[in-house]
């Protein structure tokens, strides 16, 4: 049975400080910082009803309403939830407070390559049946894995079968997670007892950790997005 029309919104969680590679956030990327990709495409969502940035920088949250003014909002992240080792669940429950919604919406910014068509995708098919209660996205790997203990864990190297006839295992890729007030209260947790998987393209699903992922990423980006550009292709 299809959902009624609901009320989506999309939260955005960005520290100012990054770990591995410094000012990542808010570093340039392709032309622009790198937040602004993933705003960018967001507000270009015809189903989300609005956009919140859960932030502790002042430099982010300056460069966001010079940038998108009142098309966007801004959560002010407290400071019991500053720091690295802060879990994401926690942030999402404060900002949860903060914001009503039917359905939230969560994705990172850094996911810039994520496109607008996959995000309005994934909310057409969460909202197409009423037997999911969250969703998440994932990546299908087809390769021979092994654990830490040199176990094959989905394949026999006795066989050597094709790589894609191996049976896929899909990583969890922090793209889009689609969640309710309800479950994420109730679990402390964005991804319900009965969630929906959803496999996103490999291109698109590049998040960047480390200084190797940027330079990849915006390598990819600068293909992708100025490619297009020059070429009038628009897929």
């Amino acid at each position: 049975m299809k959902k009624p029309y609901v009320n989506i919104v999309a939260l955005v969680p960005m520290k100012g400080h990054s770990q591995r590679v410094s000012g990542k956030n808010y570093r340039n990327f392709n032309g622009k910082p790198l937040f602004f990709w993933i705003i960018e495409t967001l507000l270009q969502c015809p189903s989300i009803n609005s956009v919140y940035i859960d932030t502790d920088s002042s430099i982010i949250k300056e460069k966001a309403l010079h940038r998108f003014g009142d098309s966007i909002r801004i959560i002010d992240r407290p400071q019991h939830l500053l720091g690295d080792r802060v879990p994401m669940n926690d942030i999402l429950l404060h900002d949860i407070s903060e914001v009503d919604a039917d359905y939230y919406l969560q994705t990172h910014c850094t996911n810039p390559l994520l496109k607008k068509e996959t995000i309005e995708r994934a909310i057409e098919l969460f909202l197409s049946s009423d037997k999911y209660d969250s969703l998440f996205s994932v990546t299908r790997i087809q390769s021979r894995l092994w654990d830490g203990n040199l176990r094959p864990i989905n394949h026999n190297p006795d066989r050597l079968e094709q790589t894609q006839d191996l049976p896929p295992i899909f990583e969890e890729n922090s793209n889009i997670y689609i969640f309710t007030k309800d479950v994420i209260s109730r679990k402390k947790n964005r991804i319900g007892n009965n969630p929906m998987m959803f496999e996103i393209p490999k291109c698109e699903a590049v998040d960047i950790d480390d200084e190797e992922d940027f330079c990849i990423a915006e390598s990819m980006a600068k293909y992708y997005f100025n490619h297009k550009e020059e070429t009038g292709r628009t897929e």
